[in-house]
């Protein structure tokens, strides 16, 4: 404000800091103008009143915005936080490119290569094999179809995004950066692009030119938290964030070439990184995955198992031959 320098030089030469600048700001009056005597006492209360309520209220509001704001940033700062422990996860289960070269958990990836020479001990059911149905397969595997589904896709770029003729892109589980490159002649302004981004549309271009970038989003983002800049006048970058933390798109746009995102490669954080709750999360994840890959129980099936286990120990008198059990 215009008089805050005035102030602020005469509250550093006070002592007893505010009420020592009330003081001398009321004496002054006392000594240099009429106030006191000028008007009635009444009134002269009146108007410190009005300015001190007008002045609070100014205050009190503008601490609100504040503590508001504070609040804002801890709730983003946290939600950082989360989402980097959700990547932590989503790296962690990452399917191995080669599963001989990865350690099991129940032994080394010499064993993994040739399961036929463990010893019976080694993966011993905890039923026996008379108790339980044998797994049929059928066609091809789950795999296989979705790497058939798979042909014809994008190769992920370095940033899990894709490259295409008009943008490329980039994306972690959070959010997503599109880079748009004007491919003009010469340098323009903030002024001469457009950029609309709805809950799950988008909508990018030059002023009076086609869009270059227009249609629905592979799924739906934060508006409020979308913001996009006009680089050296050349580059036009948009940032998205995602509402859905917990996935990869395949696509900016309906309609748009799609990528692999099997062939996603996040970042890998290691355990010791993690806190223990999410530590162990992971790595309850990560030996139930490897036991799928190698068709045994994972941690849930084991413990399904253990209490059907008891429970017909513990019922002799029935008769379980004939039971299927899934």
């Amino acid at each position: 404000m215009e008089y805050d320098n005035v102030f602020l030089s005469v509250a550093q030469s006070c002592d007893n800091g505010v009420q020592g600048l009330l003081d001398a700001f009321f004496g002054f009056l006392s000594r240099r103008t009429d106030f006191y005597y000028g008007a009635t006492e009444k009134d002269a209360k009146r108007l410190v009143l009005e300015n001190f309520t007008k002045h609070r209220d100014v205050a009190l509001a503008r601490r609100e915005e504040e503590k508001k704001e504070l609040h804002e940033r801890e709730e983003r700062e946290r939600k950082r936080r989360e989402e980097k422990k959700k990547e932590a996860i989503m790296a962690n289960l990452a399917p191995p490119n080669d599963l001989s070269k990865t350690d099991n958990l129940n032994g080394t990836s010499e064993e993994l290569s040739d399961t036929s020479t463990l010893p019976q001990t080694e993966a011993k059911p905890l039923l026996e094999k008379s108790d339980l149905p044998k797994p049929i397969k059928v066609g091809s595997s789950p795999d296989d179809e979705e790497e058939e589904e798979d042909k014809g896709k994008l190769k992920p770029n370095e940033g899990n995004g894709a490259d295409l003729p008009n943008y490329s892109w980039t994306q972690t589980l959070s959010d997503v950066d599109i880079k748009i490159p004007t491919r003009l002649p010469h340098i323009i302004k903030s002024r001469d692009v457009y950029v609309e981004i709805a809950k799950k549309h988008i909508k990018i271009g030059l002023k009076n030119r086609e869009p270059i970038l227009s249609g629905n989003l592979y799924n739906e983002v934060k508006t409020e938290e979308c913001v996009w800049s006009l680089v050296d006048g050349i580059t036009i970058l948009v940032h998205l964030e995602k509402t859905n933390k917990m996935e990869w798109w395949s696509r900016i746009c309906d309609g748009e070439p799609e990528m692999n995102t099997r062939k996603v490669q996040p970042e890998n954080s290691k355990l010791s990184d993690l806190d223990g709750e999410t530590r162990s999360m992971v790595e309850k994840m990560m030996y139930d995955q490897r036991q799928k890959e190698l068709g045994l129980p994972t941690s849930e099936d084991q413990k399904k198992q253990e209490m059907l286990k008891k429970f017909m120990a513990a019922h002799p008198e029935m008769d379980f031959s004939k039971c299927k059990f899934s």
